[in-house]
């Protein structure tokens, strides 16, 4: 199946570039925060998933259109046996049209894993902890052991991985550990990204019990940590600040209290092969289709489709009894 160079880049029907691919690789994962997934998941069968060939190919038509970044999610990528293969495959274009190889994981399986991935092209990683508190941990993932998290964490350092912690602020859960996570990731020298609960698929609670708006958590945080504005972004929707005197940033993703779409340079491709524009929509493109049917030129054709119907902004929102603002699940799209 062979790929001809693409005509153009991608730009959107508001003028915003696409730059940065996020995929899913898997919609499984070895945990079930409460936040993201209902106790009893049903996951994709295999024989829906994109095959790693699959993914391949679209990720590098993704790069000959001007693509510089992409970062590999889930579900949990190191669940998928094979992940190590797309990370050495994609890593080989790193130098040679993109910029960078990320990935985001649990970081339960990260320390059989990270100097292959840092071998394979890989420099940073985002993990996704919401407690360093062990009962606490237990509590929001049901079953996870923060202890094999943290070993994951340091086996990244080792391999000289930088790793940017990934915390979803929950009220009544851990509000009270936001500080003294940012003053860990202080003195281990990892960044901080903290997220409001996103409304997307039916979980076992209510989001509003749990919602924890950042503007009052920032305003905290201000009192006990000095933060300097920095303006230098990652191609992500956080906004940063330096915590002086030290290599942390801390970053705020915050899609209900200040949305972050004008700037949206992203799209995102489902472990099935669709291709969402915007994470708060259900407008999709289905890319496996296009190739398995196409080949590569009607896959360029549905990737154009699918840019130039990316919409202006999300419509997340939180309302007590209101539906999710789509039906499909993080781990579905990729975080």
């Amino acid at each position: 199946m062979g790929a001809t160079p693409a005509a153009s880049g991608l730009v959107d029907g508001f003028g915003r570039t696409i730059r940065y691919l996020r995929i899913s690789v898997t919609d499984r994962c070895d945990l079930r925060c409460r936040y993201c997934m209902a106790e009893k998941m049903t996951f994709l069968p295999r024989s829906k998933l994109l095959a790693l060939e699959e993914i391949a190919i679209i990720a590098e038509r993704f790069i000959d259109f001007g693509v510089r970044k992409i970062r590999l999610s889930g579900g949990e990528p190191l669940v998928r046996r094979d992940v190590v293969e797309l990370v050495q495959r994609l890593g080989s274009h790193v130098g040679h049209g993109l910029d960078e190889l990320t990935m985001t994981t649990n970081a339960t399986r990260l320390a059989d894993h990270a100097q292959a991935l840092a071998d394979a092209g890989i420099r940073r990683l985002n993990v996704s902890m919401d407690s360093r508190d062990p009962a606490v941990f237990r509590h929001i993932t049901r079953h996870g052991d923060v202890d094999q998290v943290l070993g994951g964490i340091a086996a990244a350092k080792r391999a000289g991985l930088a790793v940017k912690i990934n915390m979803v602020a929950l009220k009544g859960l851990n509000e009270d550990e936001i500080a003294p996570m940012l003053d860990w990731c202080v003195g281990e020298g990892h960044d901080l990204t903290l997220i409001e609960t996103m409304p997307m698929g039916a979980i076992d609670e209510d989001r509003t019990d749990r919602f924890v708006p950042l503007t009052a958590v920032f305003d905290r945080l201000s009192q006990q940590f000095e933060l300097e504005r920095d303006l230098a972004g990652t191609g992500g929707p956080a906004r940063y600040w330096r915590v002086k005197g030290s290599a942390t940033r801390l970053g705020l993703i915050s899609p209900l209290t200040a949305n972050f779409c004008d700037g949206c340079n992203r799209v995102r491709l489902t472990t099935e092969g669709r291709l969402y524009s915007c994470l708060g929509h259900d407008d999709q493109v289905d890319l496996k289709a296009a190739l398995r049917d196409g080949g590569v030129p009607a896959l360029d054709d549905a990737i154009r489709l699918g840019i130039a119907g990316k919409p202006a902004r999300h419509d997340f929102r939180i309302e007590r009894g209101s539906a999710p603002a789509v039906a499909r699940h993080m781990s579905v799209t990729g975080g």
